[in-house]
């Protein structure tokens, strides 16, 4: 049984090739996991342990976030390598919701680029404490101070540097570890062997000055240490550390090492700073919703003799059936446990309990809290709290970004059917990002994701995994409609066929919300003296949500409105819950044509980078596609353009931007916001659509 105090559940998260596959890879080597470390684009086909779907051993890229778990020295770590690319961002997402702590990989060349400030985003909104790791320090053009610069000017970190290197690019040797002022160098064929030193004698002075920038940073926090350093005294590394951790835990300061992953140097030392400042389970406080009392908050306690409550956050079909992640909040998991879901009250009987790495598993008996483990034949979706049945907690789910683009896609032929509908449902469970709609008017199925890539990778799973040839039709925007004015309403429905009829009158207002409201929509019932009965106000709402997934301009769903009730009428006989939903849906299609309709689209955000003498190029290319470019800086002779962009414009920018760059520019991009259409293009928009319908 693991001490609690000596576990790590910590995640490798970064922009896309910064290197943390290769850094998962080799952490795995120096912990024995492993006894041979692959490439991520390696010549052999067989690909790095943690890339196990053969797409992403072809691709060379991360798509699903894989876990395993190592021991370093007396710690064990539960470790999750997730996505670089923005298509897969719920894979992060769902890591970070059930972590920790998290190592933050940063290129020592590149530094901090759009992916790292999403990432970033996300680990606040779990407040998740993490460490960075300056990588590729070997790399021509890599300087880690300026890539520190940019965690403080960039990512608003307070970040404070505990090793620097014995030389760069070509010419790195070491680091210098500046708790310990002690030179370190990685030895033998695959750096496994950690030689200590004294630090080199022009690197004394730089050292002294970098290990006084520590003890004045820390001193901000602890007054024993703030004397110290008013009063030019020394401080030991004993009393850093446990400063350096409590600070980091806090979210107060962000550790850095440097290294170079591939070159195998500089991972030991990370490894002691995961298990020296990142924090153990307990030291994380974590909420759950008490259903039996209102959902008030009530805090879990990384207890394994208190009620078992545990968290379903990532869900895999395997060989074997259903395989889903769990995180152990509290209590313990043995193998013939019942446990309870509770979003379906579904009674489960817990077959099997695994701990995974990458895609092999280790059978155990039990898992306590804190834990990370994974189970199979479990029936529930992503995000779904489990219970032993003593208490009838929720844990909060997982947050899920919008989709942005859509596919039609269906099956070759009509033998294929059954397996393409069991991969989209299967798809679906596992990833709340993908999504799966029909065209009422063409009957074609319609996926929708967060990318062209994201949509691809699906489309090349279902013809591998299930053996189903599909027919793709050309990506699509998903836009939305929105309302610009306020209007007022007083319907009545009425409807007499003999017997009892139908009656419901219902007045209000319509309104627009802000573009940035935290919801689509809002519903407030301000009827009084009981003109409506309370029964029926829930059918209205729900004829209006009904009725606003299609607007009237291109039957997109309607985003940004608010709708108010203020009065009404019933009849004892006639009136219904059905009366009151038609009459709702009847007042969105009257009046949304009086509210000066708009259509919304999605705007992305947009990082390019080329060599310096295609900068022109680049910015007229973005310019010709209704970009706005937001900043443009040149670094080591590439230059960096950020920009927004709708996504409209962007189909095909890749061959663009690639056949005029000699094949050397790259982009990344992630949704930012929806945006009003500008005037001529809502006209293009809504031109298309009609001739659509007439063909159809």
């Amino acid at each position: 049984m693991t001490d609690i105090s000596r576990l790590r559940n910590i995640g490798i998260v970064a922009h896309i090739d910064s290197g943390k596959t290769t850094l998962s890879e080799r952490i795995l080597f120096y912990t024995g996991r492993i006894h041979q470390m692959i490439e991520v684009r390696s010549k052999t086909g067989s690909g790095p342990t943690m890339d196990s779907m053969d797409l992403e051993k072809e691709k060379g890229i991360t798509i699903q976030s894989a876990a395993t778990y190592c021991e370093w020295k007396d710690y064990v770590l539960n470790l999750i390598d997730t996505p670089g690319h923005i298509d897969f961002t719920v894979e992060v997402e769902r890591a970070l919701r059930v972590l920790d702590g998290a190592v933050l990989v940063l290129c020592g060349v590149a530094g901090v680029q759009s992916q790292s400030i999403t990432v970033e985003r996300q680990m606040r909104r779990y407040s998740v404490p993490r460490i960075a790791f300056i990588n590729k320090v070997d790399r021509s053009g890599a300087n880690p101070d300026k890539v520190v610069k940019q965690l403080e000017e960039k990512l608003y970190h307070r970040p404070v540097l505990l090793t620097m290197p014995i030389g760069l690019e070509d010419n790195f040797k070491g680091v210098v570890d500046l708790l310990d002022m002690k030179a370190v160098y990685y030895d033998g064929d695959n750096g496994e062997i950690i030689r200590k030193d004294d630090i080199p004698a022009h690197l004394i002075d730089e050292a002294r000055k970098r290990r006084l920038m520590i003890v004045e940073t820390l001193a901000d926090f602890d007054d024993n240490i703030a004397e110290k350093f008013l009063e030019d005294g020394e401080v030991s590394k004993d009393e850093m550390l446990p400063v350096l951790r409590k600070q980091t835990k806090n979210l107060h300061i962000t550790p850095v090492f440097v290294g170079t992953a591939k070159q195998n140097k500089g991972i030991q030392t990370l490894l002691d700073g995961i298990c020296d400042l990142l924090p153990c389970p307990s030291d994380i406080s974590n909420h759950a919703l008490d259903r039996d009392n209102s959902e008030e908050k009530v805090e879990i306690e990384t207890n394994p003799d208190k009620p078992t409550v545990a968290l379903a956050f990532k869900l895999e079909e395997g060989q074997y059936g259903q395989l889903t992640y769990m995180r152990i909040y509290q209590g313990r998991l043995r193998k013939g446990d019942n446990i309870i879901n509770v979003k379906t009250g579904k009674k489960i009987k817990v077959p099997r309990l695994v701990r995974m790495h990458a895609d092999e598993m280790n059978d155990i008996e039990e898992a306590l809290a804190g834990d990370i483990v994974a189970m199979f034949g479990v029936d529930c979706s992503s995000g779904d709290t489990f219970t032993d049945g003593r208490v009838n907690y929720s844990m909060t789910s997982i947050y899920v970004p919008n989709s942005v683009i859509e596919l039609s896609i269906n099956p070759k032929d009509k033998a294929s059917r059954v397996n393409f509908s069991k991969a989209l449902n299967r798809f679906q469970k596992e990833d709340p990002t993908f999504r799966v709609g029909r065209d009422e008017e063409s009957g074609d199925t319609i996926m929708k994701g967060m990318g062209e890539l994201h949509l691809e990778i699906y489309v090349e799973r279902i013809a591998r995994e299930y053996n189903c040839e599909v027919v793709v039709g050309q990506p699509k925007v998903a836009y939305r409609e929105a309302i610009t004015k306020s209007i007022s309403f007083n319907y009545t429905h009425k409807k007499q066929t003999g017997g009892s009829g139908q009656f419901a009158r219902i007045a209000g207002s319509i309104e627009p919300l802000p573009l940035d409201a935290a919801e689509p929509y809002e519903f407030e019932n301000k009827i009084t003296g009981g003109a409506i009965p309370r029964e029926y106000i829930p059918s209205c709402d729900k004829g209006f949500q009904e009725q606003l997934r299609q607007g009237v301009l291109i039957e997109r769903p309607v985003v940004g409105i608010k709708v108010v009730l203020n009065d009404g009428q019933h009849h004892p006989v006639d009136s219904s819950d059905l009366a009151f939903k038609t009459a709702a849906k009847s007042v969105i299609r009257e009046i949304m044509h009086k509210a000066a309709p708009v259509i919304l689209e999605p705007v992305m955000k947009l990082e390019t980078s080329a060599p310096e003498e295609f900068q022109g190029v680049a910015i007229g290319q973005i310019n010709q596609r209704r970009g706005i470019i937001i900043n443009t800086q040149v670094d080591s002779g590439y230059v960096t353009i950020d920009a927004e962009i709708p996504l409209k414009e962007m189909f095909g920018y890749s061959t663009d931007l690639r056949s005029s760059t000699q094949g050397k520019g790259e982009f990344t991009m992630e949704f930012l916001r929806y945006s009003r259409v500008p005037k001529s293009v809502q006209e293009e928009i809504i031109e298309e659509y009609k001739e659509r319908k007439l063909n159809k």
